[in-house]
């Protein structure tokens, strides 16, 4: 087994470095951030910081890099209040990625890498057609992270929708139904399969 300590890994030049950290933590979620701006425009981000909370209330909270730079998804949350969340498969892993790239706030993601959007009924946040779980979320809370200069926001889930074959009767969604995809590290995508459900854990008594 390879050794790299810490400063080894901090003499790596910057793209090694994010590759490294990012990859070591294992398989992350990979969603969209859906938002609007004040003056309508859609925009779209690829985000794996994504992260449950707590079910009751239901929770969910992601990182924000630091808004020294434009932060686009930040502006349009904090302006308008709600936001979805879109689960990415494997069909559309490469428009998805795109949406990482440093696009004006003039133009909206989805129009330039061909994701389709979707509009729900009374609810003025873009939702991305071809996903099999959207969240549309509430702006809760933000809590700095001194450490690096990072946001982490807090998020509250008000509607869940999912294609009908991925719930199961107990309510449990499967996500490989879906073709729903994880990140590994910043650009690696990969494919998901449900090796086994396993009962409540409980310790022999």
């Amino acid at each position: 087994m390879i050794c790299i300590d810490k400063i080894e890994f901090q003499k790596l030049a910057k793209v090694p470095r994010l590759h490294l950290i990012n990859s070591c933590m294992g398989f992350k979620s990979a969603n969209l951030i859906g938002t609007i701006s004040k003056d309508g425009i859609t925009n779209l981000a690829v985000f794996s910081s994504i992260t449950h909370l707590g079910s009751d209330p239901a929770l969910l909270g992601f990182i924000l890099r630091p808004t020294t730079v434009p932060r686009h998804t930040y502006t349009n949350l904090k302006d308008i209040g709600f936001f979805s969340v879109n689960a990415i498969s494997e069909s559309f892993i490469r428009s998805a990625h795109q949406t990482s790239a440093n696009y004006p706030k003039e133009v909206s993601e989805f129009e330039a890498t061909g994701i389709a959007v979707e509009w729900k009924q009374t609810i003025n946040v873009p939702f991305v057609r071809d996903s099999a779980v959207q969240l549309l979320c509430k702006y809760v809370n933000e809590y700095e992270i001194k450490e690096n200069g990072t946001i982490h926001v807090i998020a509250s889930i008000e509607k869940i929708f999912v294609k009908d074959e991925l719930l199961g009767e107990d309510y449990w969604i499967q996500l490989d139904k879906g073709n729903v995809v994880a990140i590994n590290g910043l650009d690696g995508y990969s494919k998901t399969e449900l090796i086994e459900r396993l009962p409540y854990a409980r310790a022999p008594k």
